[in-house]
């Protein structure tokens, strides 16, 4: 009896469908300290990533907050906090395969189950995906649709959605875990599939849902909102020659500036997954065998996995108090400036000393 041996799009190892005996305990396992060659140092470069995105995440996050953003883009918070989730756990996944630990009963399936088949991991990625979607939505309804998201978009409809995508990529990974998980002579052994129909379904699903859906809301959503956009400045120019509409076009401009950083993101994504997605479906549609494209599948992984940690410095360069707050914890090298007039001197929204003044050279 034979079963296949396929990892949709997660790091523990290349997208393969092998046919194995299932009494043969040389499959295919995860990385560890045992690894050789690419496969080792691949590990090593993902724990690498993982820091970086923990800590990006982590820091815009502190800063939304610090600036109290989180309370205007509870949203955009989300995302952060699920990128933030997902890197944490990639740390964790890649550091208890580098241990390379025995497996041993109810702990140990635990363990194949959660963190070694990285699908903690994927709760937050895909999630992450699902919250991008939503976004987009939400830009659309309330650039294009401003009355009805007025009536309609409370607060408990956008945290049901912040909800929701967390609780769909959870579903979604542990059905599929759950389902093909195992361990066998202390070695954990994910997606696990009795058959080829049985993998295809799953890896179609997941494009379909994760990435082609995503795409389209991306393309109709910013298609519709540019073209409001437009409308409404067209409108604008017509009745606002006297310039008395000051506060309706710094709102616009603040709008206009989340869009774009939003359209910038999701292009980023289309491409960052696309080549993880192609690879998916030619592996499991078997036009390309997996086996023979390692590196490939490495370097989908890297890009994939490297818009998420990218993601919070998108974020840090477009949102001016995220910005603010952000350059006020660069340590900087302070002089004393003596002022002439003994009066008060004023830096930013700080009064110092009548007689001395810090500059910041």
């Amino acid at each position: 009896m034979t079963k296949e041996i396929s990892t949709i799009s997660h790091l523990s190892g290349a997208m393969t469908t092998q046919e194995i005996d299932q009494t043969h305990t040389g499959r295919n396992s995860m990385p560890s300290s045992s690894a050789t060659g690419d496969e080792f140092y691949w590990a090593w470069a993902v724990l690498f990533m993982g820091v970086v995105g923990t800590s990006g995440n982590a820091l815009i996050l502190y800063a939304l907050v610090a600036s109290k953003q989180h309370k205007k883009h509870a949203l955009i918070v989300n995302q952060n906090a699920l990128d933030l989730f997902s890197s944490f756990f990639l740390i964790v996944g890649i550091v208890a395969k580098l241990c390379n630990g025995y497996l041993t009963g109810v702990f140990g399936y635990f363990m194949c189950f959660t963190i070694l088949s990285d699908n903690v991991a994927y709760w937050g990625a895909n999630g992450s995906m699902i919250n991008l979607a939503i976004i987009t939505i939400d830009r659309y309804l309330k650039v294009v649709h401003p009355t009805w998201s007025r009536k309609y978009l409370r607060p408990w409809v956008v945290f049901s959605a912040m909800a929701f995508a967390w609780l769909a990529a959870i579903l979604f990974n542990n059905i599929i875990t759950f389902l093909t998980a195992e361990v066998v002579d202390g070695v954990c052994y994910s997606y696990v599939f009795d058959s080829h129909m049985s993998n295809l379904a799953p890896v179609i699903f997941y494009c379909l849902f994760f990435y082609l859906l995503i795409i389209i809301i991306f393309i109709f959503c910013y298609w519709r909102i540019l073209v409001a956009i437009r409308r409404q400045a067209r409108v604008m120019a017509s009745h606002n020659a006297s310039g008395s509409n000051t506060a309706q076009t710094q709102s616009q401009q603040i709008q206009t500036t989340v869009i774009k950083t939003m359209v910038f993101v999701s292009a980023f994504f289309s491409i960052a997954w696309l080549p993880m997605t192609a690879y998916a479906l030619l592996t499991a549609t078997q036009l390309v065998p997996a086996l023979s494209s390692g590196s490939f599948y490495n370097m989908a992984s890297f890009i994939a996995f490297f818009y998420t940690n990218t993601n919070p410095f998108i974020y840090a360069t477009k949102f001016d108090p995220v910005k603010a707050i952000l350059k006020e914890m660069i340590p900087c090298k302070k002089t004393p400036v003596q002022l002439t007039d003994g009066s008060p001197y004023s830096i930013g929204n700080r009064t110092v000393d009548r007689l001395t003044v810090e500059a910041r050279n």
